[in-house]
């Protein structure tokens, strides 16, 4: 399936590394102008090697004063992707407010935020858009440790709804992609004991994790209009984890 968003600009969060950085690069191929926001500076400098042309923004999505500064005038957006995200692992009676208040401020308010910034500027051009929330299979089983990441994910799954119900008459789209375990560089923290990863891919029916590859193809699949009819919606992309 050949995928073409030539005249469109996408917005992507997360953008310095794993899914972010290769939703950009996947976008840029195919011809979207691309606004890639990140808080690594150095990401954003080599990413823009690699992407010519990009818009780099480099910005803490976790502080709104400072997402607001640095995305309110962003101009046409046509494609968002909200993709930026913590792993804070503590167990459940270590949970911390530091890491509670993190969690929720980067992995679900920006979401509300950018979406937000980007959708009022859809609205006022009476265009059309889709956007696509990057959520997780801990939206809907939960890991030990992880107690903070999969609420905000769970809560991501009726946000995507809720924003879906209510912009649709706008014509944008809201989805969300669920993948299993990608072995990113933020993955590979929480996943690092080899033991304890090889018992979770084993419990896959597939007998694997995610590829990055994997859920960027979603993503393009959500973000295009090959799914027009799709909106409110989740893609697993969960290598069978929750049929097992």
């Amino acid at each position: 399936m050949q995928l073409n968003f030539s005249g469109l600009r996408a917005l992507v969060t997360g953008a310095g590394k794993g899914i972010g950085r290769e939703t950009v690069k996947a976008l840029h191929a195919s011809g979207a102008r691309v606004v890639a926001v990140s808080r690594t500076g150095d990401d954003l400098v080599s990413l823009s090697q690699e992407c010519p042309g990009i818009e780099p923004v480099c910005v803490d999505l976790g502080n709104w004063e400072a997402t607001e500064q640095a995305l309110g005038s962003v101009g046409t957006v046509d494609l968002l992707v909200n993709n930026a995200a913590v792993a804070l692992s503590q167990p459940f009676l270590e949970v911390t407010k530091e890491a509670f208040d993190r969690s929720f401020n980067v992995n679900l308010r920006s979401v509300l935020q950018v979406s937000q910034i980007v959708v009022r500027g859809m609205i006022n051009r009476r265009a059309p858009g889709s956007i696509v929330n990057v959520s997780s299979i801990a939206a809907q089983v939960t890991f030990p440790n992880l107690v903070t990441y999969s609420s905000t994910k769970g809560a991501m799954t009726v946000l995507t709804k809720a924003m879906a119900m209510e912009l649709g008459p706008h014509k944008i789209r809201v989805n969300s992609v669920n993948p299993t375990v990608v072995l990113t560089a933020m993955a590979r923290k929480v996943w690092s004991d080899p033991e304890v990863s090889r018992k979770l891919k084993e419990r896959h029916p597939l007998r694997k994790f995610a590829e990055v590859d994997d859920v960027v193809n979603s993503i393009l699949f959500l973000l295009s209009d090959h799914s027009a009819s799709t909106s409110g919606a989740g893609i697993f992309v969960d290598a069978g984890y929750l049929a097992s």
